[in-house]
């Protein structure tokens, strides 16, 4: 395992691929169908690509008490110097122009065969191109805002096609298991923290999908992390099964990259006395707020066995900080993850939640680029575009960013 703590970045690493018109008269028609195709592909939630990862050591950390005696402390967007607007400045912020600069940018890619192009710029036009059948920018980024208002936080689905065990059917199982896991749905439905969202399949009870979201004060703050969970045939004398969709990386040393979660609850790690499955009176509840509370925690690299004892000394600590670097670059990681492939019964709360949050990551961003090494830094500027860019997409407020873009690829003023 590998662990961390406190506020984070990561180390870099390759990442994979990554509108309304109106006529006035036929004769300028065509020309407005060819820009509404194009600025159509701004608005397209999808897109896929598998997010990769390199590595690289960091240094100039900022101590944890500097960060909080710091004006960028706390965790609310205001903390990272992004104001509302930017004073004494005259430049026309133009967002449909910065759009189409977006789609521009992505025109004319070169896949590799075989790569499944789905980033938003590179849909398939549409081809009924009547001007109702259109939904403006604002009109798309309210349709986002409302789902995610009305996504509830346990809710009931008829299928997991992508679940990571849809493929391996539950074996035989009688009344009480089935009354077992109701009484958990149950629990889940009146006792599920606010910060934890679950699905569960109607015509498959021993399915289950959770997404968390990150703490604050830790290294995950605003990450979205999804699990998925099955219920044995021998539920509850044995826990659930459960699978992280890691996309490939390793941001915690109790997280896997091939998905498995370490952890005494679940019997995958060892553990004593109230840590271990409890058939009598072990939840799935108890695993979720678990794997919330002691696993993405402000220090990961001491869950590492032994490194605890490291904890109160300089060497421990400077560990804990480039960790905590490493996590936060992998955190930025899996939110374009999860932006390009949102898991199944969960696109409206991955849009919605990098709708409202996706300012304070961007300034998160910005931040801890500060003092860092350069190959750190420029892994950073990547991340950060990439989030801009897909940010910008669910109508996360970005103008602030968009703008200095802007502003820097202007030519110098003579």
């Amino acid at each position: 395992m590998d662990a961390a703590a406190e506020y984070p970045h990561i180390q870099g690493g390759a990442s994979s691929s990554s509108s309304s018109c109106r006529a006035a008269d036929a004769a300028v028609w065509e020309s407005v169908q060819q820009q509404q195709q194009k600025r159509q592909r701004c608005q397209d939630p999808s897109s896929s690509d598998l997010v990769g990862s390199s590595k690289e050591n960091n240094s100039c950390k900022a101590s944890e008490a500097e960060l909080q005696n710091s004006d960028y402390g706390e965790v609310d967007e205001e903390d990272y110097g992004v104001d509302d607007e930017d004073e004494g400045s005259d430049y026309d912020f133009d967002e449909s122009y910065f759009n189409q600069q977006l789609a521009d940018k992505f025109d004319d890619l070169d896949l590799p065969p075989g790569v499944e192009a789905t980033v938003p710029w590179l849909q398939k036009a549409v081809t009924n191109v009547e001007p109702e059948n259109f939904k403006s920018m604002s009109e798309i980024e309210d349709e986002i805002g409302q789902k995610y208002k009305f996504f509830k936080q346990f809710d009931t689905v008829e299928d997991f096609s992508d679940h990571h065990y849809a493929n391996k059917p539950v074996g035989k199982t009688g009344k009480e298991w089935t009354k077992r896991i109701q009484h958990d749905w149950k629990l889940l439905e009146n006792d599920l923290p606010a910060s934890i969202y679950v699905r569960v399949s109607e015509n498959r009870m021993d399915l289950l999908r959770a997404a968390m979201i990150g703490p604050q004060g830790t290294p995950y703050h605003d990450g979205l992390f999804f699990f998925d969970a099955q219920f044995t045939d021998s539920y509850p004398a044995t826990p659930p099964v459960v699978y992280y969709h890691s996309g490939g990386l390793r941001l915690n040393p109790n997280l896997y990259e091939t998905g498995k979660v370490c952890l005494s609850l679940l019997g995958t790690w060892e553990g004593h006395g109230c840590e271990k499955w409890n058939s009598a009176q072990s939840t799935m509840l108890q695993v979720l707020i678990s794997i919330q509370a002691l696993v993405l925690n402000e220090n990961p690299y001491f869950n590492e066995p032994g490194y605890e004892t490291f904890a109160n000394n300089t060497s421990g600590q400077r560990s804990a900080l480039d960790y905590n670097d490493t996590t936060f670059q992998h955190s930025c990681r899996t939110m374009l993850y999860s932006l390009r492939r949102p898991p199944q019964h969960f696109e409206d709360l991955v849009a919605g939640h990098f709708r409202e949050c996706g300012r304070a990551i961007l300034a998160a961003c910005k931040y801890y680029m500060e003092g860092r090494t350069v190959t750190f830094k420029t892994n950073m500027e990547v991340l950060f575009e990439e989030l801009l860019m897909e940010f910008n997409v669910k109508g996360a407020d970005t103008k602030k960013f968009c703008v200095e873009k802007l502003k820097k690829s202007q030519p110098a003023a003579s």
